[in-house]
């Protein structure tokens, strides 16, 4: 009498955003270089293969996760900047919004883009030039902002809106740090009601409550 074949299992299928989602939330956690593949496919509970033909390499992953998280984190923080908000108010809710992501309870403190990769082993190198890329990124969208103000009149002709930009992602950058070091969300909105003082701007458009 023929033995039944026995079937080989079949690898486990991964929905895509839950995958990009658990790994977001890991690199967010524990930065590129101090999550592992294994700590990735037991987090995700696939084998090796299974995340490589999903996602490609580690790195792949990071930046699929990194576009996951970005979207999932600023979507409603592009609106802001984009809307007809008078760009003092705008700027400050744009910043509130950010203390508030950097502080969430039931996420990793800090921002995963923010002050990712800064420091980094050589083969990473790559790795490091995206997040910078991203981060620069950030900037030129509050340039083209601040640009936008001193056409319509906010910011004085002549503003260097470059360093302007460069001046608020510098207190974005910190607050990310200092969230990581446990600052609370109250802090790190004191810390930008005094950025918010070096606006050089027209403030009187955005008086009453700015949250």
């Amino acid at each position: 009498m023929n033995e039944p074949v026995r079937k080989r299992g079949r690898p486990r299928v991964l929905d895509r955003d839950t995958g990009l989602d658990i790994a977001a939330r890991l690199f967010w956690e524990r930065g590129y270089e101090g999550t592992s593949t294994a700590d990735l496919t037991k987090a995700m509970g696939i084998n090796p293969p299974t995340l490589y033909s999903n996602f490609g390499s580690k790195e792949e992953l990071y930046r699929q996760a990194l576009d996951f998280g970005i979207a999932q984190e600023n979507s409603c923080r592009a609106d802001i900047l984009a809307s007809d908000l008078p760009a003092y108010k705008a700027l400050s809710r744009y910043l509130y919004s950010i203390a508030d992501g950097d502080t969430q309870p039931d996420k990793p403190r800090g921002c995963m883009v923010s002050t990712a990769v800064l420091q980094h082993a050589e083969e990473n190198a790559s790795v490091a030039k995206m997040t910078a890329a991203l981060r620069e990124a950030s900037m030129q969208i509050l340039k083209a902002r601040f640009d936008r103000a001193v056409t319509e009149g906010e910011l004085p002709a002549g503003t260097d809106t470059d360093t302007l930009a460069r001046f608020y992602g510098a207190i974005i950058q910190g607050m990310s740090a200092q969230a990581c070091d446990g600052a609370c969300n109250a802090l790190l909105k004191r810390l930008i009601d005094v950025a918010l003082t070096a606006w050089p701007g027209n403030r009187a458009t955005a008086s009453g409550n700015l949250a």
